[in-house]
């Protein structure tokens, strides 16, 4: 096995050789083994490893097991101690969950600290039949049924190509000791009611199940490569990104086949579950929205527009002062200055007769029932009809805030100014507005 790993450090992770290493280990067989193999290949490793404090004194006995085994091995090492079961309750979390976030956030922690290169952990091939066969149980797409991948986010996983078996018999062969997670005996949790009941049941069916299973992967991978590159083709005929988020052409999706898995495909970073409502919201009416987690989408008359939930800062009303010449505030700046005549005009400015504000200056959203005085047009028009003939989608109207002196409205905000604080002779006193959202 010694050979077999060095062989693909130089073919498959050649750059590893001349990196700074933290590798993961918990005093078990497959991270020992890594150690000690890495070691074999004169790879600079540092260790890191986390004591859950979930087993008592055998949580401890683990740490005090690793620090040994990197002194002897003259190792670097890192310990960190955690309250698992107090960030599971606070984060709504299964114990499993708790642990691999706090695992991952400390390793990326130390890795950009003290600046090593990649940080290895002991997944092999029998964790990833493991976490197939859970993808399997629990329901997936193809990118779950594709194992677990040997590279990413500075994370590897050399050993994946090796067995449980090859490893435990490498560890007998150079008297290699580690320790034994009780734990991991125990089948209340999935995993290991999969490990030590399914597993070997598939196994008594057929002798390579293993080996089959790799086989079936690698061609679930080359399915998934094939779906990934079909979609970045597609991709820029599909999707814009726009001010307020990512739009999707209707017209487009409906043409190309397979629409449904296209939607899954470009979506599914976003926490959307309800595939079905995410495909129908295609012949909707506009308006209609589904919703994740931290997004929604939304059918407007020609596309889907993706935007990020509205935040409580989208919920306030922000106040301005007489005299402030410069405002920062959560949506954006405001500028006001003096002037003594109406300069060159933009969207993004407006001048009023200075001498008709009351302060102070109200920055809020427009509500149902408002209505103002367009400039360039005779009497007033509501809001809500001046939104639709300029054809704003909901997000375009969600985002459009207004300027308000008293119960008035001033100016609604880079769109359209008020006709009644307008400049109606030279002597007024000029204030010139400008608003960057």
């Amino acid at each position: 096995m010694e050979k077999a790993f060095k062989n693909l450090i130089k073919n498959d992770f050649p750059y590893l050789c001349n990196s700074r290493l933290l590798l993961a280990v918990s005093g078990g067989l497959d991270s020992v083994v890594l150690m000690h193999l890495c070691k074999a290949a004169k790879l600079d490793i540092s260790i890191a490893h986390c004591n859950f404090n979930l087993r008592g004194k055998e949580s401890d006995a683990d740490e005090s097991f690793v620090k040994k085994l990197a002194r002897e091995m003259e190792t670097e090492v890192f310990s960190q101690n955690f309250n698992t079961e107090k960030y599971a309750g606070d984060k709504g979390l299964s114990i499993q969950m708790a642990a691999r976030d706090l695992r991952y956030h400390w390793f990326k922690e130390l890795r950009l600290q003290y600046k090593f290169d990649y940080v290895l952990t002991g997944h092999h091939a029998n964790d990833d039949l493991e976490t197939f066969l859970i993808n399997l149980v629990r329901g997936t797409g193809l990118e779950g049924l594709s194992g677990i991948n040997p590279e990413h986010n500075k994370v590897i996983r050399p050993l994946l190509q090796f067995s449980r078996k090859e490893i435990e018999a490498y560890a007998k062969q150079q008297h290699i000791n580690w320790r034994e997670d009780s734990s991991n005996a125990s089948t209340k949790y999935l995993r290991n009611k999969i490990r030590h009941e399914m597993v070997p049941l598939l196994e008594e069916l057929n002798p390579e199940f293993l080996k089959s299973f790799l086989q079936t992967q690698a061609h679930l991978k080359e399915s998934q490569d094939l779906v990934e590159d079909y979609i970045s083709l597609i991709y820029p005929e599909t999707v814009k990104k726009g001010k307020l988020g990512y739009e999707l052409d209707i017209a487009f999706l409906q043409k190309i086949p397979n629409t449904k898995s296209v939607l899954y495909q470009l979506l599914k970073s976003f926490g959307f579950t309800e595939w079905n409502d995410v495909h129908s919201l295609l012949t909707a009416q506009p308006g209609k929205m589904v919703f994740s987690a931290t997004h929604r989408l939304i059918k407007d008359r020609e596309k889907l527009i993706l935007t990020e939930l509205p935040s409580e800062t989208h919920k306030q009303d922000f106040f301005i002062e007489e005299n402030e010449e410069f405002v920062m505030l959560p949506i954006g700046t405001f500028t006001f200055s003096k002037v003594k005549a109406i300069e060159e005009k933009a969207e993004n400015c407006i001048y009023v007769n200075s001498e008709l504000l009351e302060y102070p200056l109200v920055v809020r959203k427009w509500r149902r029932g408002d209505y103002f005085y367009p400039f360039g047009m005779k009497g007033k028009k509501k809001l809500s009809d001046f939104f639709k003939d300029k054809k704003l989608s909901l997000p375009e109207k969600e985002n459009s805030w207004l300027l308000c002196s008293g119960e008035k409205i001033v100016w609604v905000i880079n769109q359209r100014a008020d006709n009644r604080f307008a400049i109606s002779s030279p002597d007024q006193q000029i204030l010139k507005i400008t608003c960057n959202l």
